[in-house]
């Protein structure tokens, strides 16, 4: 952590700061989470192994080593499209998600927003040098011809788009991770597939990977189909869910969100991949509403209240 936090000028951020610091990468806490992975990998098994190698970056704050934020020049910096009233056909439990007088209101007034994404983008270099050390030491290993690899993020991230930073919200950026599979005698190098999939479907993923037995109760579906043929049929959309039935479903067309109070977004990703239209008061799209609202969650849990949260603590 740099001395005098925050280093990004705007005052009261907590850890919504980015900066450059002056230590080498070994000091670096994932680095070192990258060193204790390539040991397990150097060392000898005698039986199947996993490895769970979690990274922090690029999650808030961007602090790096400088020579990651010298790669960005924020001269250089290409900020993201946004609309300014993008938010004029967003219902108002969507509005209240982006916060647009929140944090975007104070990147702009401190003049942060080429800085902000410069601290993103060396993050995430900062990260990916992480990753490939890792790998490496698996292709020099033993185990680099029967290893299973799943790199995924949690979550995307807006850096302006929506007037939003950060998650917390039902948008593209925000619901749009990293998933990567290298599985041995099935993917081939650079394959992509366009199917939307969930994080929920890494765990049935691996069980048939790994010859393990099936497990009841599961929600997720294996992507082995898509794995050995990404063009395969794949009719379910991606859900995500942000705060009690508030819900957006992912096709590889549409997206549509449910709020709350039941008003709506709808995007048509083959005509605005900015999510800047949004077509859910149009008529004209009554059916296709109808036929993705049926993957909707029929059941929704009980709200957690504050004092049920205490309670639940003891």
């Amino acid at each position: 952590m740099p001395p005098n936090r925050p280093i990004n000028g705007i005052p009261k951020t907590a850890h919504f700061d980015w900066g450059p610091v002056d230590v080498p990468d070994e000091e670096m806490g994932d680095r070192q989470v990258a060193a204790w992975a390539i040991k397990q990998l150097q060392k000898k098994h005698n039986k199947p192994f996993f490895i769970g190698c979690g990274f922090f970056r690029p999650h808030l704050p961007w602090y790096v080593p400088r020579k990651y934020f010298d790669t960005y020049p924020p001269d250089k910096i290409t900020l993201p499209n946004v609309k300014e009233n993008d938010l004029d056909d967003v219902p108002e439990l969507g509005k209240k998600m982006a916060k647009p007088q929140g944090d975007h209101k104070k990147v702009i007034e401190h003049n942060q927003w080429s800085k902000a994404v410069q601290g993103y983008l060396a993050s995430i270099s900062f990260v990916d040098t992480c990753v490939g050390m890792v790998i490496d030491s698996l292709e020099q290993s033993a185990y680099a011809d029967n290893t299973i690899i799943i790199l995924w993020s949690d979550h995307g991230w807006h850096l302006g788009e929506k007037l939003h930073w950060r998650k917390f919200a039902l948008w593209e950026e925000a619901t749009h991770n990293v998933l990567m599979a290298v599985v041995p005698g099935i993917t081939k190098p650079g394959g992509r597939c366009s199917r939307p999939v969930t994080m929920l479907d890494i765990y049935p993923t691996l069980i048939e990977l790994c010859g393990l037995s099936e497990k009841d109760g599961l929600e997720g579906q294996s992507l082995v189909p898509l794995l050995r043929n990404p063009e395969a049929e794949w009719e379910r959309p991606a859900l995500t869910t942000h705060g009690r039935n508030n819900h957006s479903l992912r096709t590889e067309r549409y997206r549509y969100i449910r709020y709350s109070d039941g008003t709506e977004e709808l995007y048509d990703h083959d005509k605005d991949e900015l999510e800047w239209n949004n077509l859910a008061g149009n008529p004209e799209y009554a059916e296709i509403k109808k036929q993705l609202a049926k993957w909707l969650p029929r059941t929704n849990v009980p709200e957690v209240t504050a004092a049920k949260n205490k309670k639940n603590r003891k």
